[in-house]
């Protein structure tokens, strides 16, 4: 089991009912951003639609900035990284309407 804490930003809360700030705890030891990812997607992401905001091509979507504990995902092993108590997993958006 797993306690991390997920961040939702600019703008990206509005797929996880707008609120920015979630703690969750996953069930798996070995629990990896793909099982938080796959998480997301099947128990927070309400409206299946906004699916493809958050994933493209099994993975985050591009204009998606992705922080492991304030460090660029692509430096921690992307969706492969290992999660631990107390880590930070931010997604901020780059994509913004008008």
């Amino acid at each position: 089991m797993v306690k991390i804490k997920v961040e939702f930003l600019g703008g990206l809360d509005v797929v996880v009912d707008k609120v920015r700030v979630h703690d969750i705890t996953l069930d798996k030891k070995d629990a990896t951003l793909r099982d938080l990812v796959d998480y997301i997607c099947s128990d927070m992401i309400k409206n299946p639609n906004d699916i493809e905001v958050f994933i493209e091509d099994e993975s985050i979507r591009p204009g998606i900035i992705t922080l492991i504990n304030d460090t660029d995902w692509e430096l921690e092993g992307e969706m492969e990284y290992e999660m631990e108590d107390g880590d930070v997993i931010s997604f901020t958006s780059t994509l913004h309407g008008g």
